[in-house]
């Protein structure tokens, strides 16, 4: 019997057997407080954000297996700033300011999920989603950000950052 994948989103570190998992596991013949344990422990660290999580199960030995994913970047940009939420007029009204490190930071957390080619394409992926999230980028607008980085403004940054 091929193994069996059961996608959730949960919040880190607080995965409950009711929905979306326990309905989702539970016909499948797992100790749900298992599960729920074994997410929580490999989540704890996003606390306060949506996080995918595989459950892959082999229904024959009732044996599973989690995989973890990242969190979307606006999940990661909201942590980062401490943000409830992204405004509702992002052009008009800015929520918050990240730096370039922290973009980085974020880049570098997400660029295995992204079809950028390098770190400089993963921090504009990461720019283009604060755009439209109205956050501005050292403190300015991200468009004008993304042609600084086109033009080599903050190659030493981004040198530095592909060294660590």
């Amino acid at each position: 019997m091929p193994k069996q994948v059961v996608e959730v989103l949960v919040e880190g570190g607080k995965a409950t057997p009711g929905p979306p998992l326990g309905p989702a596991i539970g016909p499948l013949g797992l100790n749900v407080k298992l599960v729920v344990d074994k997410i929580n422990e490999a989540t704890k660290d996003f606390a306060g954000m949506q996080v995918p999580v595989k459950i892959i199960v082999d229904p024959a030995t009732k044996q599973f297996e989690i995989e973890v994913g990242t969190p979307p970047v606006s999940q990661l940009i909201k942590k980062e700033l401490g943000l409830e939420k992204g405004s509702s007029e992002p052009v008009r009204n800015i929520v918050g300011n990240l730096t370039m490190e922290q973009v980085i930071k974020i880049a570098k957390a997400k660029k295995h999920q992204m079809l950028a080619a390098d770190l400089k394409a993963a921090a504009k992926e990461v720019i283009g989603t604060a755009l439209s999230m109205g956050v501005t980028v050292e403190g300015k607008d991200p468009r004008v950000v993304q042609k600084e980085i086109d033009e080599g403004v903050y190659d030493e940054i981004f040198a530095k950052a592909e060294e660590s």
